[in-house]
């Protein structure tokens, strides 16, 4: 929990600290950006964004992220989730080095890497014993974390944004056998799980709306 509450600060500070009555005088004239993860594409996997600028040095990113895959190389990848994310650039909105406060939340079918390959696993519980490969995770998460990146311009309209971002993951899921359709956990509701992992990341190919 103290993990939340210092990137919830974090994401606080960083918003209303940089959104000052100055910056927003500066402001003459505002872009919005409407841009597509190249990174993703060839798996199939799809994360559109549509970053608007608020001030001279800040804007302001939304998107989505969309894997709808029931099985992938024989694993289950279903995550869809939803971003929302404050960009504060060193030079200017666009335009090279930024960092970022991001929050996100995710509903996933997934089987996690550690259950890719064949092995036995013994519930202690009920003692039944289960074909890790045969196991997957169905939930959700709330992830709150930092992105740091570096935007260019190579041409009037079109820009290229590289990224990556980093977070606390916090998540709660339910765990399935594959065979049966049964738990193999012994969790009543929900089991819970925290992290800091490494979430979002890729090269935007990025479009100059106004």
């Amino acid at each position: 929990m103290s993990k939340i509450k210092f990137l919830t600060g974090f994401l606080t500070l960083f918003l209303l600290g940089n959104l000052n009555a100055q910056e927003l005088e500066q402001k003459t004239e505002t872009s919005v950006y409407i841009k597509g993860n190249a990174l993703l594409i060839p798996i199939g996997v799809v994360n559109v964004a549509l970053e608007h600028q608020l001030s001279k040095k800040i804007t302001v990113q939304g998107d989505v992220l969309v894997s709808p895959w029931k099985s992938f190389s024989g694993h289950e990848l279903q995550y869809y989730s939803l971003s929302l994310e404050g960009r504060y650039y060193f030079d200017e909105a666009f335009k090279h080095w930024y960092i970022g406060a991001n929050i996100a939340g995710s509903r996933f079918i997934v089987q996690k890497w550690n259950y890719w390959k064949d092995g036995i696993t013994i519930n202690e519980d009920t003692g039944i014993s289960y074909n890790k490969s045969d196991l997957y995770q169905k939930g959700y998460s709330l992830i709150l974390g930092i992105t740091g990146g570096y935007q260019f311009k190579v041409s009037d309209r079109w820009n290229v944004d590289i990224y990556a971002g980093i977070g606390t993951s916090q998540d709660f899921y339910k765990g399935y056998d594959r065979t049966t359709g049964n738990r193999y956990d012994s969790a009543k509701d929900y089991n819970k799980s925290g992290e800091i992992i490494p979430y979002r990341g890729g090269v935007m190919i990025s479009y100059k709306l106004k």
